[in-house]
């Protein structure tokens, strides 16, 4: 049996939200899809999220919504964490930090899908290991699910890569987010792994990585603190389809994906 698994990048903002609401059920159309996992952690105003969007970006038909290092940046949607099965925090912050650490989603097909978020330590917050805090899950979610997909959310490229290498053959697709850029090295692996650095980001393109250009400019220019605020024209989705053979584990290809609203 073969799995369509769609990752969406970063959303961030309104802009964001509006150009999943638009382009995902076309994409899910077009690509048979049969998973969508998206990162909305800068889905409220570009930092954090809330019941309220949680609720909205599931309507829109994501399956399994992930967060990175603004997963509490907005100390509401900590309910939501705790009580549902279809958002994850990153698996390797504190045992304390509220939220689950993985998911096991079912898809129309039949096949699971076993999703872990992992959050990088290069250049960003302490985190606990990662390689450490997977091996751990992997031993759990190997005897739940047919196939595991590995969110990387972190800045170093390397970090990634390093993951990713160190997966090869564990899990059938791992792919980075948080830079909000889309790398071109979309890949499979020796041992059969689906990989690639980032998924990029879903909102307004014509931005700094999704935020007002002048101000962000300003900032550099003068280090004075400026706001960044959420920009809104040219509005994208960013992501990557994986095609996941369940009988081998192993992905068989993996597209980039970038449509405009």
């Amino acid at each position: 049996m073969k799995l369509n698994i769609l990752c969406i990048g970063d959303i961030v903002g309104r802009p964001g939200r509006e150009v999943l609401e638009k382009v995902l059920p076309q994409l899910k159309s077009a690509h048979g899809i049969d998973c969508v996992i998206a990162n909305a952690e800068n889905s409220a105003a570009g930092s954090g999220i809330t019941p309220k969007l949680y609720k909205s970006i599931k309507a829109c038909g994501v399956d399994i919504i992930t967060l990175g290092d603004h997963a509490y940046k907005r100390r509401e949607i900590v309910p939501i964490l705790e009580e549902n099965r279809d958002i994850i925090r990153p698996a390797n912050l504190s045992r304390s930090a509220p939220g689950c650490a993985e998911v096991i989603f079912n898809t129309a097909k039949g096949a699971s899908v076993g999703i872990i978020s992992l959050i990088g330590r290069v250049f960003m917050q302490p985190a606990n290991c990662p390689f450490e805090h997977c091996d751990n899950i992997l031993g759990r979610l190997k005897k739940q699910a047919d196939i595991i997909v590995v969110e990387v959310h972190g800045e170093a490229t390397s970090e990634k890569a390093a993951l990713a290498h160190y997966l090869d053959g564990k899990a059938s697709f791992v792919f980075g987010t948080h830079t909000h850029v889309q790398t071109a090295d979309e890949r499979i692996l020796p041992k059969g792994t689906g990989f690639i650095t980032d998924i990029g980001m879903t909102g307004p393109f014509h931005s700094i990585i999704g935020r007002d250009i002048e101000n962000v400019i300003k900032s550099m220019r003068t280090q004075v603190n400026f706001p960044f605020d959420v920009a809104g024209e040219d509005l994208r989705l960013s992501g990557a389809i994986a095609v996941i053979d369940t009988a081998s584990k192993k992905t068989e290809s993996v597209t980039r994906v970038i449509e405009k609203s």
